[in-house]
């Protein structure tokens, strides 16, 4: 739509009060200026008595000047508004349709790419949960070849040690059969085992007295040096026959007792002393 050229405006009012101030300070200067240009002062020469002659001009009054009359201007007349008439353009067919199927090839475009990165988006994130579960699968596969590994050390473990038990056991066996053996040939030693020297207790006066008979058995030791050591009384001696029966073993003297080449102590040698009155 066309818009019309031209509307009427408005004049500003200052512009008619400010023509009309300017054309009265002009008739004022004017006025001004001729009665500068009509007083002219006669200047005579001084004379001896030096009297001073002044001289009156009456001027006569100005007419004020006519007001300029300020005709006002024309108001213009707005022309007549026209109506345009926008014609819409006419569209060839062949150009609407080829511009319709490059839109559709667009779309179909944007579409099949669309389709494509979510394709590629799925088979990423497909991918991304497989490599996850083929890492969890070998994590447990790992967890449980480290399980069998411990199992298996630990069985290794429990039948090392039942084996040590084992031997120990029979270590044990063997080495108190051993013991056995010994003290079982040591007692049977020891009572082969005779000394060479020996001095008779003394009887008891008081079981002499009282006429007390009996036995007393004393333990020791035989020395590398076939000396009696740690003689003691058994159990089955009488209170009476203790002292005289110890001091009568310490008296003892052995054939020093040879193992592979040297001199060895011979334990838990017995000798029993018999007391009777004749």
């Amino acid at each position: 739509m066309t818009l019309p050229m031209s509307f009427p405006v408005a004049r500003p009012q200052w512009r008619s009060h400010a023509g009309a101030a300017a054309v009265t300070l002009a008739l004022h200067a004017g006025v001004f200026g001729l009665l500068l240009h009509g007083w002219t002062p006669e200047l005579s020469a001084p004379s001896q008595t030096q009297v001073l002659k002044t001289q009156l001009i009456g001027l006569p009054t100005p007419k004020p000047a006519a007001e300029a009359v300020i005709e006002p201007e024309p108001t213009p007349v707005p022309e007549p508004l026209v109506e345009t008439v926008i014609e819409e353009p006419q569209v060839d067919p062949q150009i609407e349709q080829q511009r319709l199927e490059q839109a559709d090839l667009a779309y179909k475009r944007a579409e099949q790419e669309r389709q494509a990165e979510e394709a590629r988006v799925k088979e990423q994130q497909r991918a991304k949960q497989q490599r996850k579960e083929q890492l969890e699968r070998e994590r447990q596969e790992r967890i449980e070849v480290e399980r069998q590994q411990r199992e298996a050390q630990r069985r290794e473990q429990l039948a090392r040690e039942e084996q040590q038990r084992q031997q120990a056991a029979r270590a044990e066996a063997a080495a108190a059969a051993e013991r056995a053996r010994q003290a079982e040939a040591a007692a049977a030693a020891s009572r082969q085992y005779l000394p060479i020297a020996k001095d008779a207790p003394d009887y008891p006066t008081r079981a002499l007295d009282k006429g007390i008979e009996g036995t007393c058995t004393v333990s020791y030791s035989v020395n590398p040096q076939g000396r009696i050591e740690n003689p003691k009384a058994l159990e089955d001696c009488h209170p009476l026959f203790i002292r005289p029966s110890l001091t009568a073993a310490k008296s003892f003297r052995y054939q020093p007792r040879i193992v592979d080449g040297r001199a060895v102590t011979v334990p838990e040698v017995k000798n029993t002393f018999h007391y009777r009155i004749q």
